[in-house]
């Protein structure tokens, strides 16, 4: 698929017209990470937004403990950096491929001329951002209100809701991330989150297979409002 192609389906960018896409493709540069690599450090100075073309990545800061806390997991269309585009500050967690991820990177001078072209894409910049803050807040309640088992299931809620792929029988699969990752995300320890994972499933709410966990009817009605 062309570059231009691969931006439209990118919400900030999607109502750009066709000669704008292709301006904005030729501008980008496509680079992968291994599984593991450091795409950029917390406090690393920052001018470029990246587009996930394939792949994953896990943002992350550090406790003072220098644990590793996990803020999101971002998949294909998604993208992140973008905060440095608009502030110029350096960035504000650490981002790691969590397999081999393909990216293009969008270099902050050829945004803001893009911007100055389309205001638009600005505003639905912003809105992006506000649902990603809407988005922290959830998480610092799930985290403040819930118990581990509820942690873990809004986090499989949460991935079921953005990544999930409805099976033929009606239920969602989705990539699950490993339980150290989940762990990072709900402040806990990957042995607890192992048991939590292991007792939904035992309870008919989830299956795992392989590397998928899958859905199953009830888990929503069950886990939405609740921890």
């Amino acid at each position: 698929m062309r570059r231009s192609e691969l931006l439209s389906q990118i919400p900030m960018f999607s109502m750009l017209e066709k000669d704008d896409l292709e301006s904005l493709a030729s501008v980008t540069v496509e680079r992968e990470y291994e599984k593991g690599r450091v795409v950029f450090f917390e406090e690393d100075s920052g001018d470029a937004l990246f587009v996930i073309l394939d792949g994953s990545v896990k943002v992350t800061i550090s406790s003072e403990e220098g644990r590793e806390i996990i803020l999101t997991v971002l998949a294909k269309h998604d993208f992140f950096g973008e905060m440095s585009l608009l502030d110029n500050q350096p960035r504000s967690a650490t981002v790691i491929a969590v397999d081999h991820a393909e990216l293009l990177v969008l270099r902050r001078r050829d945004f803001l001329m893009i911007v100055k072209k389309k205001p638009h894409v600005l505003i639905a910049l912003l809105g992006i951002i506000t649902a990603r803050l809407r988005k922290a807040n959830r998480q610092i309640g799930n985290l403040a209100l819930h118990d581990v088992y509820g942690r873990v299931a809004r986090v499989f809620l949460e991935m079921a809701s953005q990544y999930g792929e409805r099976q033929e029988d009606g239920r969602v699969a989705f990539k699950r991330p490993t339980h150290q990752d989940i762990a990072g995300m709900i402040g806990a320890t990957r042995e607890t989150v192992s048991r939590m994972i292991k007792d939904l499933d035992k309870r008919g709410y989830i299956e795992v297979s392989g590397k998928k966990v899958i859905i199953r009817d009830g888990f929503s009605r069950e886990f939405s409002h609740t921890g």
